[in-house]
């Protein structure tokens, strides 16, 4: 049976750590691959897709360095402790280590390093919280990752300022989605309009509205 996704302790006020993920990413960052470049503008490490890592460690692996590094945490098929620490991921045979859920709160994750998503066959729940670089155009590509249309069941967006209307109608594309919480988020602004397309594209789908 599905069962709704528990956060880490104190996620879900917004408080995880309360923004030490960004910070440690950037901490660590100096000390690792060289796909990394100062980003002044948005004040962290901007992580570019590394094709040949993601060939050589397998989607599962390149994925959680590139989430890591960016300050958010993955939980794996088959384990209830989340990984946090670029340092402590856990090593072993390629295809051991499946991500079923990610937590981005607090994250710099940014549309740059979505091709990271390509090859992940088995994310069922995704949580964007406080993910100041997240724009519509992350969304809408998740929308078109067609293993994440199979296999995402819950995703959480709050406090993310730059989504729009259009990132979130992507989503529909999403057809196992079986719950959505939308919660502050100042650029969604046709909250009836969101609720017909949704209940058009996919009507089981338990969907929370925490709008203005």
């Amino acid at each position: 049976m599905w069962e709704r996704l528990r956060w880490p302790m104190g996620a879900r006020g917004g408080g995880r750590r309360a923004g030490q993920c960004a910070a440690d990413a950037r901490t660590r960052a100096p000390s690792l691959l060289p796909t990394l470049i100062s980003a002044q503008e948005c004040n962290c490490w901007v992580i570019w897709v590394d094709y040949d890592r993601i060939r050589d460690v397998g989607p599962d692996r390149a994925a959680s360095e590139w989430l890591l590094r960016c300050g958010a945490m993955v939980r794996y098929h088959g384990q209830e402790r989340w990984q946090m620490d670029y340092n402590h991921l856990p090593t072993g045979p390629l295809d051991k280590y499946k991500i079923q859920a990610i937590d981005a709160t607090n994250s710099c994750i940014m549309s740059i390093g979505f091709d990271h998503m390509v090859g992940l066959q088995h994310v069922e729940k995704i949580r964007l919280c406080k993910c100041h670089y997240i724009e519509d155009d992350c969304l809408l590509r998740l929308g078109q990752l067609e293993n994440l249309q199979k296999s995402i069941l819950e995703m959480e967006i709050i406090s993310c300022g730059n989504i729009t209307d259009k990132g979130i109608i992507a989503l529909r594309h999403l057809r196992n989605l079986r719950y959505l919480l939308l919660s502050d988020l100042p650029g969604v602004r046709e909250k009836e309009n969101l609720i017909q397309v949704f209940e058009t594209a996919l009507p089981s789908l338990e969907l929370k509205l925490q709008l203005k």
